[in-house]
């Protein structure tokens, strides 16, 4: 079946694919655009790991503070190249993965985050990590996926390693102890990584 340049702009606004991709995840699944979601994402995994070891010095801090000025997120995105860290797209995903952490407080980047003592001490441990660990939270504005499969799709559509290096939530009112660590909800493989030499301690 054809593929009209209305279906390919539509999968685009939903997924922020390039519109080769979209068009041939359209072909693909006939015209099913759930379907060609999942195509997509299957594809952002794939690339994802193979781009995971790859050196992402480029990206943006990401500022969002929220109406009325009581709540406000700090988010650092890396990517390779700078002409990617400047793309009005980038942009989109840096305020979406700000506004996400404003919405959905998380402890963690990613599960392989979250040190094993504090796994094990909880009842359900799976619940615990969809809620704070910030790449397996549900999408705020797509609940039919979460953050990891948002980050997957633009690390396909820009074909770079993309990743959240660390990030800080404020809301006034809430106090809380920093962890020893100066890394303030770092990555862990990005602490390692950013320990020897050209170190950057917080914001």
């Amino acid at each position: 079946m054809g593929v009209s340049a209305e279906d390919i702009k539509k999968l685009r606004e939903m997924t922020s694919c390039g519109v080769i991709d979209c068009k041939k995840a359209l072909e693909e699944t006939k015209g099913n655009f759930d379907k060609a979601k999942e195509v997509l994402q299957k594809q952002g995994l794939e690339l994802a790991l193979k781009k995971g070891n790859r050196l992402a010095k480029e990206g943006r801090v990401e500022a969002y503070v929220h109406m009325g000025s009581k709540l406000a997120v700090l988010v650092e995105i890396n990517c390779e190249t700078d002409f990617v860290a400047k793309s009005q797209d980038f942009c989109s995903f840096t305020k979406d993965i700000a506004i996400q952490i404003a919405a959905c407080p998380a402890k963690y980047i990613k599960k392989e985050d979250v040190p094993a003592a504090v796994l094990e001490a909880q009842s359900d441990p799976e619940t615990f990590i969809k809620e704070h660990c910030l790449m397996s939270q549900v999408f705020v504005k797509d609940s039919k996926i979460i953050m990891q499969d948002y980050l997957n799709m633009m690390i396909a559509k820009f074909g770079e390693n993309i990743f959240v290096s660390r990030f800080v939530r404020y809301k006034v009112g809430e106090i809380k102890e920093l962890p020893p660590n100066p890394f303030f909800n770092l990555s862990a493989d990005r602490q390692a990584k950013r320990g020897n030499g050209g170190v950057k301690k917080g914001f």
